[in-house]
């Protein structure tokens, strides 16, 4: 994991792989949480919700156009007989009125989508776009993790060596003490040396 990211294309790297849609990835927003984000993902975030949410608007609009047309066929097949009645003449205009708004609707729809169309290209391509910042993001975090790694391992044994000095110290004077006490029991004797202890405690 040592190694340096400059120079790798991260782009070309996720360019045409099978990924998920990294806004709806739990997983993602663990790895990025709102204060972790640079404003080039925060960029490339809203770039991807942006085109989903149009891929969304236009699905709903063009259900609820594809409604409308059905209603305005009704109602022209409703004021078909035109008959010889006083009311000939508004449906009439009715039918007209309402084959010129099928018209305009079907452009629409048509028009919706084509876009419809093109969004999943577009999508993929943002998705790859905030994939290959991500990426690059997370390698740099840990070639930092990894440095500060390197750093306090460093810490670490040089308090391990302190303690391993400070272990032979200590055992260094718990022997010399056994050693003086010893000496002193034999010098002095049992009776002086217990009452040595009793007053020195």
């Amino acid at each position: 994991m040592g190694r340096r990211t400059k120079g790798i294309n991260f782009h070309s790297i996720v360019k045409n792989k099978k990924l998920p849609i990294l806004t709806i990835d739990t997983r993602w927003h663990e790895l990025f949480p709102d204060d972790w984000k640079t404003a080039e993902i925060r960029e490339l975030e809203a770039k991807v919700n942006n085109l989903l949410k149009r891929q969304g608007k236009l699905g709903n609009d063009i259900k609820d156009l594809k409604k409308l047309k059905s209603n305005l066929l009704k109602d022209i097949v409703i004021n078909m007989d035109i008959g010889n009645d006083s009311m000939k003449k508004v449906k009439e205009k009715k039918r007209e009125k309402n084959k010129q708004y099928i018209e305009e609707i079907n452009e629409k729809i048509d028009q919706y989508m084509n876009e419809l169309g093109d969004l999943p290209y577009q999508i993929k391509e943002a998705n790859e776009a905030l994939m290959a910042a991500s990426v690059q993001i997370c390698y740099k975090r840990l070639e930092q993790n990894n440095q500060e790694l390197d750093e306090v391992m460093d810490e670490v044994n040089k308090l391990r060596a302190q303690i391993k000095e400070k272990l032979l110290i200590k055992q260094d004077l718990e022997e010399r003490n056994s050693m003086i006490y010893t000496y002193m029991h034999d010098i002095f004797g049992a009776e002086i040396t217990d009452m040595l202890d009793r007053h020195h405690n």
